[in-house]
């Protein structure tokens, strides 16, 4: 439309000329319709304008990554970033309803776990042609668990954003009552420490909150205990053998042994208040509620709480979740160079810093952390040492209906309406269920 009304605009003027000035010689009059024309033209032509690049991101991100863009948008004169923020309760569909629909952003933010089922999709572009520019030691800066949740078959498809695993809150005042000056670094410690915090509490207190319609802490446990997870290339549940079997046992033990109590989420009144009344004093969660519990815990028991790495069986390293969200090109985006740039600009160390101010969200890359307001954080200095203890869950695009069914069987198990071994059974089946596709796929030589 610019290129018409230029040209639109520059007969105008050449019809005005040959009305208004007669006394040209035709040869004149042609040649400076002709330069108008030109000129005119070249104004609307695509080197001259500004290209949009249609950008999504999630839930607060998609707020905070707009007082980044500016300096973008100084250094890429000829680019311009149009964000679109959506709610993560609304993103995946909307992903996938974009895709059915052709119309996908040129740049957008994914949740790592849902890398799999993008690339199953086609819908993203692998970046290693890009990255081969990239300084030699430029990914070696990213926590090496965090981006093997972003290679598929020893392709890169995107880039993680922000980072974040689970770990301890915990109340230092109630550990030290209960007699242990030193933080507990294995499960077995751990176990001595809350039965001395429950035995202290009394019967309507408990030492940890571990909602039981979560599936992370059973995943968890089952791989610091080696357990796949998954067998014969990610065809069928693995959730019978014995490593899993022992993982799951010792999550039960928890609730049985009463220093957990057997609620879930939407049972917790007010998780921070509980918290500071003592109605627990160990609780799994993630690097946002460092900011919540600043915020919302009383004035008498901010200097009671910390956080630390989870524990591990024996004297191995606690292992936990590698999360967090990642960067990915549309695979049909006619403006993926514009978007790489994006990408590139917002994987800078100090870009992430900045964002970490803006969002609480930690950053990718490592060198980012030596910024000041980060590393002065005690609080995030936990998960800066538990993300390089980090593992994926299996990059298959059917992880999270597993991981939906896994949190059903395991509240199942932990009510008691059924046995453990009828809830890894029924697991086990349902699972092989969700992966009927992937097997068919498979026998027929296809790429699930």
């Amino acid at each position: 439309m610019g290129a018409l009304k230029g040209d639109f605009k520059a007969l105008t003027l050449t019809a005005t000329i040959a009305i208004t000035l007669p006394c040209m010689s035709p040869p004149i009059r042609l040649l400076l319709a002709t330069l108008l024309i030109l000129g005119f033209s070249n104004c609307g032509s695509p080197a001259n304008q500004t290209v949009v690049v249609e950008f999504w991101a999630m839930g607060q991100e998609g707020e905070q990554v707009k007082a980044l863009l500016p300096e973008f948008e100084r250094r890429h004169p000829g680019l311009r970033v149009r964000v679109q923020q959506i709610p993560w309760s609304a993103a995946h569909e909307k992903l996938l309803t974009a895709y059915a629909g052709n119309a996908m952003p040129d740049l957008f933010q994914l949740g790592n776990t849902w890398i799999p089922e993008f690339v199953a999709l086609r819908a993203v572009e692998p970046l290693d042609a890009r990255l081969q520019a990239w300084p030699a030691d430029a990914l070696a800066d990213y926590f090496p668990g965090i981006l093997a949740t972003n290679r598929l078959d020893g392709r890169t498809y995107a880039l993680p954003w922000y980072v974040d695993t689970r770990l301890f809150f915990y109340r230092t005042d109630l550990l030290a009552a209960a007699g242990f000056a030193e933080l507990p670094t294995t499960w077995e410690e751990w176990v001595r420490a809350m039965s001395q915090l429950k035995a202290r509490a009394g019967p309507e207190r408990h030492a940890i909150l571990l909602p039981i319609n979560e599936w992370q802490l059973p995943v968890i446990l089952a791989l610091q205990r080696g357990a796949t997870l998954l067998r014969d290339h990610d065809q069928y549940g693995n959730f019978q053998e014995p490593r899993f079997r022992e993982a799951f046992d010792f999550y039960l033990s928890l609730f049985e042994r009463k220093l957990a109590p057997s609620v879930g989420n939407h049972q917790v009144a007010n998780l921070y208040q509980e918290f500071a009344n003592g109605a627990f004093a160990v609780y799994v969660s993630g690097p946002w509620n460092i900011g919540e519990f600043g915020r919302r815990l009383p004035m008498a028991t901010q200097p009671h709480w910390n956080t630390a790495p989870l524990p591990g069986f024996d004297a191995e390293p606690g292992r936990s979740l590698a999360g967090g969200a990642s960067l990915a090109l549309s695979r049909t985006s006619p403006r993926r160079e514009a978007a790489w740039k994006l990408l590139e600009f917002l994987a800078e160390p100090e870009q992430q810093a900045r964002f970490y101010q803006l969002t609480g969200d930690l950053p990718a890359r490592q060198s980012a952390w030596a910024d000041p307001a980060l590393a002065g954080n005690r609080y995030a200095e936990a998960f800066r040492r538990q993300l390089q203890q980090v593992r994926a869950t299996p990059a298959i695009p059917e992880w999270e209906r597993i991981a939906n069914q896994l949190a059903y069987h395991a509240e199942r198990a932990i009510r008691r309406q059924v046995s453990a071994d009828e809830a890894l059974a029924a697991l086990d089946r349902d699972v092989d269920r969700i992966l009927e596709k992937r097997r068919w796929l498979l026998s027929q030589g296809l790429r699930p």
